[in-house]
């Protein structure tokens, strides 16, 4: 199991570093002195604009952050109840998971739509596959 939540913890820390390239982005858009004090003038009803790929790696890192619990629910739940000889089977699943949301949020940002949904998926199943070993 530590292995799964090796993979449960390089998770978090990629959930907490996808802000980076919305918020680096954003720096150089507005200016550091209205980075510094928060928001343009006018906003949200005026906003500077953004090019995609920062609006792009807004919502790869929000769709980490909406898929994160169901992951940390799985892996913690497959520690304390899952049957212990399935601990590669989890560790296999929880690495997949994490290099999925990797590639997930490269092709996101880069905009490459036709493997966007099959990355998400592989991680989308990992989460499953993950629970069903607990459950079944």
């Amino acid at each position: 199991m530590e292995t799964a939540y090796h993979y449960l913890a390089l998770s978090g820390i990629l959930t907490v570093l996808l802000w980076t390239p919305y918020i680096a982005g954003r720096l150089f858009v507005w200016g550091l002195p209205t980075f510094l004090t928060n928001y343009p003038e006018g906003f949200p009803k005026q906003e500077p604009e953004t090019p995609l790929w920062m609006d792009r790696a807004k919502r790869a890192h929000l769709n980490m952050v909406e898929t994160m619990p169901a992951f940390i629910a799985v892996v913690v739940a497959a520690g304390l109840i899952g049957d212990a000889s399935n601990a590669g089977t989890f560790a296999q699943w929880a690495q997949i998971f994490f290099f999925a949301r990797i590639a997930h949020a490269i092709v996101y940002i880069l905009a490459i739509p036709a493997l966007r949904t099959p990355v998400y998926l592989i991680s989308w199943a990992a989460i499953l596959v993950i629970g069903a070993q607990v459950v079944l």
